[in-house]
């Protein structure tokens, strides 16, 4: 299987970046990943509004995603094994994390499916991790590793 995370800017912060790799090298053995960080749209006062900024952010995401789950906040809530059916019986599904001002239209309507990982608000740095620990342990769902109990 092929995994693809695609999200808005960079995971800025040191300690994000370490569980990013760590959960990249958990998700190995059961899938090929890729992770793809779109350049954000920085917002430069009213000339520059967000609307065209996600926008541009979402013409980017179009170009790279193909069948997508989109992770936004007004997405259904799913307990770990629904999420893990997600990843079962797939050649290759990507994931998709908007920015600051989330997604386009156009992006949330091509999603196949649209998740919500809490009903919290999170930090993009800890939506990836969040994201990507729940990948994991649905690999481990579907295969019957001793992680998920």
């Amino acid at each position: 299987m092929k995994v693809k995370l695609l999200w808005v800017g960079r995971t800025k912060e040191s300690w994000a970046r370490e569980a990013v790799d760590k959960y990249s090298r958990l998700i190995r053995p059961f899938a090929e990943l890729e992770i793809i960080e779109i350049k954000e749209e920085r917002g430069r006062g009213p000339k520059e509004p967000k609307v065209r900024a996600v926008k541009a952010e979402g013409g980017r995401i179009l170009e790279r995603a193909a069948s997508y789950v989109l992770l936004d906040e007004r997405g259904s809530l799913q307990d770990s094994r629904e999420f893990s059916e997600l990843l079962r019986d797939r050649a290759r599904l990507d994931f998709v994390v908007g920015g600051p001002w989330g997604v386009s239209d156009e992006v949330r309507a091509g999603a196949e499916r649209t998740v919500s990982l809490s009903r919290m608000t999170l930090t993009h740095d800890m939506a990836r991790i969040v994201l990507m620990e729940q990948i994991y342990r649905g690999f481990t769902i579907i295969t019957g590793r001793g992680y998920h109990h």
